[in-house]
């Protein structure tokens, strides 16, 4: 099993629109049909000193394998996303986790 956790920061000239265009964006992206399981949000409102609650979205979405991780990332809606939405945030950070339980 694969786990792709990614966490974006809008740059904060965003409009509501821009916003609105950004999530429609991640749902049509996640519908991907390589993606198992998918999970989108804003931060909880949780407050510790370990916690980095500085980004706007995160997504967490799980894969059979890291093959079907790379078809995703190889496949046109990430492409869709990357052309469409990339200019709406200012970072993106990637964590993948490798699940063999």
């Amino acid at each position: 099993m694969h786990i792709h956790t990614v966490f974006f920061w809008l740059w904060k000239t965003a409009s509501p629109e821009q916003i609105r265009q950004f999530e429609q964006g991640l749902d049509l992206l996640t519908r991907d049909p390589n993606v198992l399981e998918r999970q989108i949000g804003k931060p909880a409102a949780t407050s510790r000193a370990v916690i980095d609650s500085s980004y706007d979205y995160g997504v967490v979405l799980t894969f059979a394998s890291l093959a079907s991780h790379d078809a995703y990332q190889a496949g046109q809606p990430h492409q869709v996303f990357l052309e469409s939405c990339a200019s709406l945030w200012s970072k993106v950070q990637v964590y993948d986790i490798k699940n063999d339980a």
